[in-house]
């Protein structure tokens, strides 16, 4: 008995119950359908629906494609209808292709009837940010004279996504050049939290943070630099993953110009997901290599395991900066839950964080904004000429023994931590707080 789940939902048992039903019909006798099919009915009554398939997890969605109970299709569609419904109150995804999207969908229901080998995410919707390349669309990065630039091939992080079975649904919104913590640019308008349209969905992968959370495909790519990933994730309340220098390839084909040296330090590719296990799914997909990245590292995923009982730092409440009471509260609750599950949690003080600060503010007001300045003053718009303006001023850009002394620096804070996370590998303290001197941009 071949059990599915109808279009739009994962849940197979009123399947599975229909078909039961029916098939006791000829057992029972004629005369029987009747009563048949008022337990039938009885039946889907009793048996709660389960979720709509835009509902669940990349796992989940993968699982179910894998063994035949949902296709592809089915699931792209739900996504579809759902990006349909939610997207023209939140514009996180800024650029659809349904007729792409399906087709691909119907090329991956294919490749499962002929029995090719399935990827992890083989059929799972997905999104792309408008700064990554994505073959014949274009890397508007949020910005109006950019908007008919074409990328000729895909970003190795995109053509990873794709590798892995994954179906491209759209991309999402980010600020002009992807450079505030507010996804609102004058090409595609502003992304609103799916949550509450008053709260701000974050930046810059804020079109991503918000249609994951809106149900718009379990998984989204984004970006970070200075907590593009992680604040939007912060703000929609969905899981981000900043990874590690070089775990992900972060080359850009259609760049034409260097990285300045602050981006190859500290600029990062990862996921948003609503699950850890699909943020874990996802990094397995997208940290394949690529030759043409330099920083790339061909090193395992997972490391030697942990010894019991494994050491949590708990911080609360940031030195130097202030900390929401109802932050604080959250941590030391998730405290809490670790210490009930065995772990040793601990409140400590962290390395210096107001050097990290200071540090990261020194290099990315000299060497990343001495590299946008000209494109930004050119072709920016004027949200972001004013957030860019008001960064310079908040943090001035230093001279050149300054912005070596920041960068020598940041290798020595980079070991403090290291050190600090070889007793501590589980830290939990806030996404955001509000420090005396930086503070968000508007």
């Amino acid at each position: 008995m071949a059990l599915r789940a109808s279009s739009g939902t994962a849940d197979i048992r009123r399947g599975f119950l229909l078909e039961i039903s029916l098939a006791i019909c000829p057992v029972l006798g004629a005369g029987t359908e009747f009563a048949a099919l008022k337990s039938i009915r009885l039946l889907l009554e009793i048996v709660p629906m389960g979720p709509e398939l835009w509902q669940l997890d990349a796992t989940d969605l993968a699982r179910l494609i894998r063994l035949g109970h949902a296709s592809a299709r089915e699931a792209v569609e739900a996504c579809i209808s759902r990006l349909r419904t939610v997207n023209p109150k939140i514009n996180a995804v800024v650029e659809i292709f349904e007729e792409e999207t399906l087709a691909a969908s119907e090329a991956a229901d294919v490749a499962r009837a002929r029995g090719e080998a399935l990827g992890p995410l083989h059929g799972v919707p997905v999104t792309v940010k408008i700064n990554t390349d994505q073959k014949r669309h274009a890397t508007s990065r949020g910005v109006v004279a950019f908007r008919e630039l074409i990328a000729a091939e895909d970003a190795p992080v995109v053509a990873n996504l794709r590798a892995s079975g994954a179906i491209i649904l759209g991309r999402t919104n980010s600020p002009a050049f992807a450079m505030r913590l507010f996804s609102e640019n004058a090409l595609h308008g502003r992304t609103l939290n799916p949550h509450d349209p008053a709260i701000s969905a974050g930046g810059s992968s804020g079109g991503a943070a918000s249609a994951v959370a809106a149900g718009i495909g379990p998984i989204a790519q984004g970006n970070d630099i200075g907590g593009s990933v992680r604040i939007p994730a912060y703000c929609c309340g969905v899981v981000g993953l900043r990874v590690g220098l070089g775990r992900i390839p972060s080359f850009n084909p259609s760049a034409t110009t260097p990285a300045p040296i602050g981006s190859q330090l500290m600029a990062t590719q990862g996921p948003l997901t609503r699950t850890v296990r699909d943020a874990r799914l996802t990094l397995i997909a997208m940290a394949r290599g690529d030759a043409r990245d330099t920083r790339w590292a061909d090193v395992p995923l997972i490391g030697p395991p942990v010894h019991p009982p494994v050491r949590v730092a708990l911080i609360p409440e940031v030195a130097g900066g202030f900390t929401h009471a109802a932050q604080a509260a959250a941590v030391r609750k998730a405290g809490g839950y670790l210490a009930a599950a065995g772990y040793a949690v601990e409140e400590v003080a962290p390395p210096d964080i107001e050097a990290v600060v200071e540090t990261w503010h020194c290099i990315g007001s000299t060497d990343v904004a001495a590299w946008l300045r000209p494109n930004m003053e050119k072709y920016g718009d004027e949200d972001a000429k004013t957030s860019f303006r008001l960064w310079q001023e908040l943090a001035p850009p230093a001279d050149l023994p300054g912005l070596l002394n920041s960068l020598a620096r940041r290798d020595s804070l980079l070991r403090q931590w290291l050190t600090f996370m070889l007793r501590y590998p589980i830290i939990v303290m806030p996404t955001l707080c509000i420090f005396r001197r930086h503070t968000a941009l508007t």
